[in-house]
């Protein structure tokens, strides 16, 4: 599904003396079945950014374009957005409510009329999407460990279909194994679905290894649309004033570089790819 903004902005409390412009004239087409990453300072309006895609905001000015849906002032009018536009917030496993898992991952898809038997399948598949099986379908997401009740918020989400899914900062607080295997789940379900994916991360090794286009904010603006190899190769004095660190991998490259006074070039920034790279590099030195 393309998500196409012209000329956007947003301000908080218009009107009044308290008018706060959080987005200002922001023109952007995101293609459909791609992966982004939208990065930023604390305060650029990211959170903003996306809260505008799924209908929770409405812009001021501009127009806000999902598909073939135009978003506007009407808040009622977004409901046709809620089986389209996902959000996994920041620590998902805080949308927990309800007192058994089925009833919680399938809240949603109920509330869009879906049949019982609909409702149920659906659900199901995306519980085994997450890796849990049927035997947790009766029990309390409240008695699940930390990474069980994180894989039934994002069930939940999953099990709406959405043709987009918002990522507000997906991999907090997990360790590098635990952000590799969400971030392939992520993955897999995309490649299955078709679907696109805008994650908003402050995590610059998943940034490296997952996303196919960066959006750059800075004080309201897309400062960039670019690609993770020209952010960490051109932008890196941009990617330090906003207090963003390259993954290792990059740092490592850089390294070797001032070290030898060589330049390496890089066709891709995934860590894989890169460390094939530098064991090549030094083969070739020694022959």
């Amino acid at each position: 599904m393309q998500i196409t903004l012209k000329e956007v902005d947003f301000s908080y409390h218009v009107g009044t003396p308290l008018e706060n412009n959080v987005l200002s004239n922001i023109t952007l087409t995101m293609g459909d079945n791609r992966i982004f990453a939208v990065v930023g300072k604390t305060g650029s309006g990211k959170s903003t950014f996306v809260q505008l895609l799924n209908g929770l905001l409405q812009p001021t000015n501009g127009t806000v374009d999902i598909g073939d849906f135009r978003m506007t002032t009407d808040r009622k009018k977004t409901y046709v957005l809620y089986d389209k536009v996902g959000i996994v917030f920041q620590f998902p496993e805080h949308q927990l409510f309800e007192d058994t898992v089925i009833k919680d991952i399938s809240f949603g898809p109920k509330n869009l009329g879906w049949s019982a038997e609909k409702v149920r399948s659906t659900c199901l598949d995306a519980l085994h999407m997450v890796g849990l099986d049927e035997s947790f379908c009766n029990r309390s997401p409240f008695e699940l460990s930390g990474g069980e009740k994180r894989r039934v918020a994002i069930a939940s989400v999953l099990a709406m279909n959405p043709e987009v899914l918002i990522l507000d900062e997906p991999t907090v607080g997990l360790d590098s194994e635990g952000k590799e295997q969400l971030m392939e789940l992520f993955c897999s379900w995309q490649q299955e679905q078709g679907s696109t994916i805008i994650m908003v991360t402050h995590d610059m090794e998943t940034v490296a290894e997952y996303a196919e286009e960066v959006i750059i904010f800075e004080r309201g603006q897309v400062q960039r649309h670019t690609t993770p190899l020209q952010l960490f190769t051109e932008y890196q004095v941009e990617l330090k004033d906003m207090g963003l660190k390259l993954p290792k991998a990059l740092q490592l490259v850089e390294a070797i570089n001032v070290k030898l006074n060589v330049e390496l070039q890089l066709e891709s920034v995934k860590k894989e790819w890169i460390l094939s790279y530098i064991a090549d590099f030094f083969q070739r030195k020694e022959l």
